[in-house]
């Protein structure tokens, strides 16, 4: 089987695959995590930061934090630390209206059971002492933990390569190859022929680029921007020990004087210019609740592109041609929902009953018909 493919999504795939004994190719066109991988936070928090309107997504991400803690020592005793901090995460108003739209996700999340104590401005500080004073309310959610992605990629593309999977790099695929009515190989951009029975798409936002595939079986996928800062304190850890999340950005911290700080949420198409309008005020929003972060120095700007289909909610699994599996559209949660994806996904491969959440994801609900298109 081929996987297009080596960032998060597709090495936690592959890895799986591998320990179950099938023949396994990444075929990646950088290095592995070099694309959203790398640019990610590394937020696994389905509580505090899934959308209550999407159950089925919310129920998603609680199953793959679920998995995560046997998911890192899987790979902690591969020989790699992933970076895993069950930190918590720590939501905070800065003013009245804040305050009230954290009260009303306290209501709603206690409604559907989850775990999620509401702090006074005292008690957040009490947690966190850099906070500033101007903290109104908060809500603390100890099951949300965090990741180091980059971390977390090295760990899964060892791991890969220790099940027995061919790891190839600067290989780009150009198209699917089908006969038959089935699967039987991609075409690689040199003219390369590489057979495979299975392909499974995990390209991000790129697998539009992948000639070959029908369009009526295409899932829809579109680009959203996200600038993100990451820093360090020469003075080292302290400043921040749980996530803090603020309006619509976060600080994480990776437990070791590092912090990552983002993201905007942008409809830019492919753009991945990072802008100083931006950056500007995510500092500013940081520091307006952590005054110690105008002390940080300034490691890397960047931005990434969110691989986002219509509804928010990923493909995961097989399409109606024999051979060809989905795992796009992880949008905001690609690092959280890798190990459940990995799950769903080798149950298409192998032919296993799937579990009961896998049909709310399947890549046939965005199956469009198309005069002279067959599907």
């Amino acid at each position: 089987m081929a996987v297009v493919g080596g960032g998060v999504i597709g090495l936690a795939i592959a890895w799986r695959a591998g320990q179950r004994g099938l023949r396994v190719v990444v075929l990646e066109r950088g290095e592995p995590g070099a694309g959203t991988s790398r640019v990610a936070a590394g937020m696994l928090a389905p509580v505090s930061e899934a959308s209550l309107t999407e159950q089925a997504l919310l129920g998603l991400g609680l199953r793959s934090a679920g998995l995560y803690p046997g998911f890192v020592e899987e790979l902690a005793r591969a020989g790699a630390d992933p970076g895993y901090l069950a930190c918590g995460t720590l939501a905070v108003a800065r003013d009245r209206d804040e305050a009230e739209a954290l009260e009303r996700e306290l209501e709603a999340r206690r409604g559907l059971g989850l775990s999620v104590e509401r702090l006074r401005s005292s008690q957040a500080r009490a947690l966190e002492p850099s906070l500033a004073p101007a903290v109104r309310l908060a809500l603390w959610a100890a099951g949300d933990h965090a990741i180091d992605p980059r971390r977390l990629t090295a760990a899964l593309a060892r791991a890969a390569r220790a099940s027995g999977v061919d790891l190839r790099v600067g290989v780009e695929v150009a198209g699917l190859e089908a006969t038959g009515g089935a699967v039987c190989g991609v075409q690689l951009s040199d003219g390369e022929l590489l057979p495979a029975e299975q392909v499974v798409i995990a390209a991000g936002v790129w697998a539009g680029a992948i000639e070959g595939i029908p369009e009526a079986l295409r899932v829809p996928l579109h680009p959203v921007k996200g600038q993100i800062v990451r820093l360090h304190d020469p003075a080292g850890p302290g400043l921040l020990t749980r996530v803090l999340r603020m309006g619509t950005g976060y600080i994480v911290p990776r437990g070791d004087g590092r912090y990552v700080l983002g993201a905007t949420m942008e409809e830019r198409g492919f753009d991945t210019t990072v802008t100083a309008g931006a950056v500007y005020e995510l500092l500013r929003d940081a520091g307006e609740l952590i005054p110690g972060v105008s002390e940080l120095v300034i490691d890397e700007l960047s931005a990434g592109l969110r691989p986002s289909t219509p509804d928010n909610a990923p493909a995961i699994g097989p399409a109606s041609l024999p051979g060809l599996h989905w795992a796009v559209g992880h949008h905001r949660n690609g690092i959280l929902l890798a190990p459940v994806t990995a799950e769903l996904v080798i149950a298409g491969l192998t032919g296993e009953p799937p579990p009961d959440h896998a049909a709310q994801f399947a890549p046939q609900r965005f199956a469009r018909t198309r005069v002279g298109v067959e599907a």
